[in-house]
């Protein structure tokens, strides 16, 4: 593992904070999209991407996955997105829906975030589970790569 690896990994296990109400996660996607650029997204169980994501493929993203974490996570709160800094964010954990663990890692290894907004270059996780192939069609859709036989 390399040392920026080390780092992110170090970085992925600090503090952060809780968007627990709706508002908020929409307050926090404002904040990103006020400063689009230098934003890397990766997906847990793939190689993440070597270089930042264009701002409009930042707002595809941010855009889709407020959806689907509003369709699937169906409660009237929020409470699978976390954050280094609601003000100025630079690294945001958004948990699946279906497969969120327990904060307290009580019973194992923590479940990892299924997707990562980071301003620095993300390493490789690895899930705890295997990956869907629909999360996997979900993400080829979003940025646009070849579907899945």
């Amino acid at each position: 593992m390399s040392d920026n690896d080390k780092s992110f990994v170090a970085r992925l296990d600090g503090r952060f904070f809780g968007i627990l109400q709706w508002s908020g996660l929409d307050e926090l996607w404002a904040r990103v999209r006020q400063h689009p650029e230098g934003w890397y997204t990766s997906l847990t169980g793939e190689e993440p991407a070597r270089s930042p994501v264009p701002a409009e493929v930042l707002d595809k993203f941010l855009t889709e996955i407020d959806a689907l974490l509003r369709k699937e996570h169906n409660h009237n709160y929020c409470g699978v997105v976390y954050a280094d800094d609601l003000e100025n964010p630079t690294l945001i954990k958004i948990f699946d829906p279906y497969n969120m663990g327990s904060g307290c890692r009580v019973g194992g290894a923590p479940i990892p975030p299924l997707w990562i907004l980071s301003r620095m270059q993300p390493a490789r996780l690895e899930g705890n589970m295997p990956l869907t192939m629909s999360r996997k069609r979900w993400w080829n859709e979003v940025f646009g790569l070849a579907d899945l036989a």
